[in-house]
């Protein structure tokens, strides 16, 4: 009988979240950023996702009109400013060995590509690592610098001036070889359904997509946007920032940016983007 109605409450609440289907902002809408760099924004699923879904879709067509506008001119992106803080880093020397980022790696423009294969298997220290985590490992042992918070600024304002000059290019997380048992976990924790409302996040980005969540519109919870600016809080959010809003507001038990929960979900979700366009940093609600 508790079970029974348990199951009932879950069900009224899920009515009452996930509104009937709603048209997209623009189906057949095309991101093209400054005039010039196009962004793939719908592609054939991977073939991990082969059971689950034909086709992936960033989230930037699953907003409206403006919203999507303020992301196609560098001037009207508000993230372009984090990105413009990033490059003051990047020439900065710091730490006990007084080196800069550029001092190692020449223009910040010689980084393209590297925010589309993270997370990734880092073999000399045995793990999988985002990018921060890298970025954080040059600077304490190459630069003799202290470590930055993870999505915090500095650390998501690098970010942002990577994936900045990333754009365009396909996302192309490796889920073999060594890293694959963190894949795997970050798997496991995208389908276990959590929390007083019973949601996975498979339930909002895989299940209903398409549909409304009160005044929102549920997009495929694709990562390859980030660091993105939001209209909701008016700042830049790291993707770890926004896993935790998300299990939070499932009413369970949440973890913290940086944590091997959130390493392992950030490289099954960037994974399940394999394709699109790097784009960040994005603008989202």
């Amino acid at each position: 009988m508790k079970k029974q109605m348990r199951n009932s409450i879950v069900a009224i609440a899920a009515a009452s979240i996930f509104g009937a289907g709603a048209a997209m902002a623009d189906e057949e809408a095309e991101l093209v950023i400054n005039g010039e760099i196009e962004i793939v924004t719908k592609t054939a699923a991977p073939a991990h996702l082969s059971d689950a879904l034909d086709e992936v879709m960033s989230g930037w067509r699953f907003r409206a009109d403006l919203t999507q506008e303020m992301q196609m001119d560098d001037f009207d992106n508000p993230g372009m400013l984090w990105v413009e803080t990033g490059l003051d880093s990047w020439v900065a020397a710091e730490g006990t060995e007084g080196k800069s980022c550029a001092d190692c790696h020449g223009a910040a423009e010689e980084m393209a590509g590297v925010k589309a294969v993270y997370p990734k298997w880092n073999e000399d220290a045995g793990e999988v690592r985002t990018l921060q985590m890298q970025m954080n490992d040059c600077r304490t042992n190459r630069m003799g610098a202290e470590a930055w918070g993870y999505d915090k600024s500095p650390a998501i304002n690098m970010e942002a001036l990577l994936a900045s000059v990333s754009r365009g290019m396909p996302v192309n997380v490796a889920i073999d070889g060594p890293g694959q048992s963190t894949w795997e976990a970050g798997r496991e924790l995208y389908y276990t359904r959590t929390g007083q409302l019973d949601l996975s996040c498979a339930s909002c980005h895989e299940a209903n997509y398409g549909n409304m969540i009160r005044a929102d519109h549920l997009s495929q919870g694709q990562i390859n946007g980030f660091p993105t600016y939001r209209l909701k809080n008016t700042k830049l959010n790291g993707v770890h920032s926004r896993f935790k809003g998300c299990i939070r507001d499932t009413r369970a038990h949440t973890y913290s940016p940086g944590s091997a929960e959130f390493i392992a979900l950030e490289m099954y979700v960037a994974s399940r983007g394999n394709g699109l366009s790097i784009e960040g940093p994005s603008v989202r609600n």
